[in-house]
């Protein structure tokens, strides 16, 4: 069955019914989510998202902050972007650093970061396109710690990047912060499923 590409009202439980299947949900999410990330370095961790895991974060949201139907509208306008839509992969990034003096002086430095980032495999190189909801980084050179992705790939490259075993590698080129990781195959695997 081919992959959903955008949350509706449809999907959406009532309140009480996410509530008595949250902690359930919230393993399986934790399961998926364990091989659509890895860390970049020592301090930039990316998860690749799926309508999965923007449903739960709909939900999520829905549940923590009762806004219900009024709500929904602004949480489905916010969260639908980041589910891939079949030739790409969409991202989170995040500088997850818990010594906040670090972690300052590092965001200060990393302006522009979000379009640093790269998929690289089988020589092409997919460039991450940033989400253009808010700006993430600031005229002084300061950066946020969330960045949002989308890497779009062309049907050539949806296809040498699921060739098994591919390798594949995901850099980002920044100045200060310039680190590379391979891919696990666990992980490739499972984001191969995310295109068309």
């Amino acid at each position: 069955m081919p992959a959903k590409r955008e949350i509706t009202r449809d999907d959406i439980l009532p309140m009480d019914a996410f509530a008595a299947v949250r902690n359930e949900r919230r393993a399986e999410i934790a399961a998926l989510r364990k091989n659509r990330r890895f860390e970049i370095g020592p301090s930039a961790t990316i998860y690749f998202e799926c309508f999965e895991t923007m449903w739960w974060q709909v939900h999520e949201m829905l549940f923590v902050e009762k806004g219900g139907d009024a709500q929904l509208a602004d949480e489905l306008e916010a969260y639908n972007p980041l589910v891939p839509k079949g030739d790409e992969l969409v991202a989170t990034l995040m500088f997850e650093i818990d010594d906040a003096g670090r972690r300052d002086r590092l965001l200060a430095r990393l302006g522009g970061v979000e379009n640093t980032v790269t998929i690289g495999f089988a020589g092409e190189t997919v460039a991450g396109v940033p989400e253009g909801d808010v700006a993430r980084s600031t005229e002084d050179g300061r950066a946020s710690s969330v960045h949002f992705l989308h890497f779009r790939f062309t049907p050539a490259q949806i296809a040498s990047f699921r060739e098994p075993g591919a390798r594949v590698d995901v850099g980002i080129g920044h100045e200060a912060y310039g680190h590379m990781a391979v891919m696990p195959e666990p992980v490739r695997q499972a984001l191969s499923e995310d295109f068309d």
